[in-house]
């Protein structure tokens, strides 16, 4: 090898995420960008609700004698005025359930039942080559989007956005898992999934000041049609430059049933800790997801003499990602010490912590809800890349991509569509009060259920003791104790061939006893740390 190249490859896992990580940007970007341009979307494609909206930044909403938002028709709305100056318009601000719809359910519907289906051809098929064309079908309905010129255009757009994209986190995931090392899961998954936050972050000053700009009279058109460019080219890269890794630990180092046969998707899913965390995460992604799609359409209603566009970009892309990786960096510290189950308190600690700034987001004026947003986020951001980190460890590999689509679709159908109550509420109880449960109250809600979580993870790595007598029941294994992690760094008989052409056995702490056991989970733990997964 070229020793320039030879230095350079040392860097390839990094390079491998900043490719992923980017790619999912992107995606996320054009996910959340109908949340900032959806004034005017409506206006142009005639969808949502019409409202009394203050249409000029000459007057401070402090000294006008009447708010444009109190007023609820039309003719109310353009007789109100300061000083002989009209300051209202009757126009479509975004919202309604028709917003709702586009913004929620008709990308989650797809996103989710395509993710279940890329899951587990992850787990059979090149992952390279389908994130590949993933990454293309989803940049193109990037493109298209900028060129519609029907509401119905673009929620079928948006539907094939979401079947593009659903296989980026299954797909990514996998290729991370077989290239990095167990001591940097968590950070690598968080780095990665901030790309959810990294993408609706970049939305508010894309979607807000490309847009103002107007260029070739094209308006908001131009974000989707620049973002698609880019997402196709990051296709091209991810298709030229990055290799299929190869898998590790398939069939021969999964766990198995006491009847020899290797645990079943079906076994995971339903047991009581994955089922857990899949209901605790699902609340935590409602709340995120209502800020994603709110934040924007929130700070413009009831501040629209203040520009947070650049303030809302700030503290999502800054802090939020030191929160990010501040909680995959705790997580690894501790997981050696704690176990799993550290993982899950960790969650819970930080949510809690984040819960009471959440509402002052949404109470206080500007300057302090963003500073309160900012505190919030440090501490809100760190549980994605977490969640999925107990995700890799407490299921066999063999089924470890088609876990985490099942993972999403439950995931995002409950905390992706639950966003959309936020309209009627909001119709009862305000705007404000709307957001405030269905953001910050679902904060305070994952917190509690994510602790509940943690007992029925697994605790310090000593107390895994024998296992107990096997059972007939194939469910044997995963019921005689809590969820166990699983070493994720081990290779099959296959891939463990010496440099002299004959056949290595494994070690014995990687084989199989006669009962259907791992042995590993029989003698004592190894010293070197080389197992710190195993617990």
């Amino acid at each position: 090898m070229i020793p320039i190249l030879e230095k350079l490859s040392g860097f390839y896992n990094s390079y491998v995420l900043a490719v992923l990580t980017i790619g999912y940007i992107l995606g996320e970007l054009g996910h959340y960008l109908i949340g900032v341009t959806s004034k005017q979307t409506a206006i142009e494609l005639d969808y949502g609700d019409h409202a009394c909206q203050q249409n000029t930044s000459m007057f401070n909403r402090h000294e006008l004698p009447t708010q444009c938002s109190a007023v609820m028709n039309e003719t109310s709305c353009y007789a109100l005025d300061f000083n002989g100056t009209g300051y209202c318009e009757w126009n479509y601000n975004g919202l309604g359930i028709d917003y709702q719809i586009l913004a929620g359910p008709t990308f989650i519907l797809i996103f989710t039942i395509a993710g279940v289906f890329m899951g587990f051809a992850a787990d059979k098929y090149n992952r390279v080559n389908m994130l590949t064309v993933c990454t293309v079908i989803f940049g193109i309905a990037m493109i298209l989007q900028g060129t519609v010129k029907e509401y119905w255009q673009l929620v079928i757009l948006r539907m094939i956005m979401a079947a593009g994209e659903s296989g980026c986190n299954p797909l990514a995931t996998g290729i991370m898992s077989d290239i990095f090392p167990e001591d940097k899961r968590a950070l690598v998954m968080a780095i990665f999934n901030w790309g959810i936050y990294g993408g609706y972050g970049i939305a508010f000053p894309v979607g807000r000041y490309i847009t103002k700009l107007n260029f070739w009279n094209l308006g908001w058109r131009v974000c989707y049609l620049g973002a698609g460019v880019l997402t196709v080219i990051m296709a091209a890269l991810t298709g030229t430059t990055l290799r299929e890794p190869e898998r590790k630990a398939i069939g021969e180092g999964d766990r198995q049933t006491s009847s020899g046969k290797p645990v079943s998707l079906w076994q995971v899913i339903k047991n009581p800790a994955m089922i857990m965390l899949m209901i605790a995460a699902s609340i935590r992604h409602c709340g995120g997801m209502t800020f994603a799609y709110n934040a924007d359409l929130y700070y413009n209603t009831y501040f629209p003499d203040v520009d947070l566009g650049w303030w809302l970009f700030g503290v999502t892309i800054g802090i939020g990602s030191v929160g990010v990786v501040v909680g995959g960096i705790v997580s690894d510290k501790i997981v050696a010490k704690m176990g799993i189950r550290s993982r899950a308190f960790v969650l819970a600690v930080s949510q809690l912590i984040a819960t009471l700034p959440a509402f002052g987001s949404v109470y206080f004026d500007p300057l302090w809800a963003m500073i309160t947003l900012g505190l919030s986020y440090f501490f809100a951001e760190m549980w994605f890349g977490i969640v999925f980190a107990i995700v890799v460890e407490i299921v066999p590999l063999r089924v470890r991509s088609s876990t985490i689509g099942v993972f999403l679709f439950v995931m995002n159908n409950i905390g992706g569509n639950l966003p959309i109550l936020v309209d009627p509420v909001a119709k009862v109880l305000g705007y404000r009060g709307s957001i405030m449960i269905f953001y910050a109250g679902f904060y305070g809600i994952s917190s509690i259920l994510f602790f509940i979580t943690c007992f029925l993870l697994e605790g310090k790595p000593d107390e895994v003791g024998q296992p107990e007598s096997p059972k007939s029941h194939p469910d044997a294994v995963l019921n005689a104790r809590h969820m166990h992690g699983h070493d994720n760094s081990v290779f099959s008989v296959d891939e463990t061939l010496p440099s002299n052409g004959r056949p290595a056995q494994l070690p014995q702490h990687l084989q199989m006893s006669s009962n259907g056991y791992d042995k590993s989970q029989i003698s004592p733990p190894r010293q070197n740390g080389a197992e710190s997964s195993r617990l």
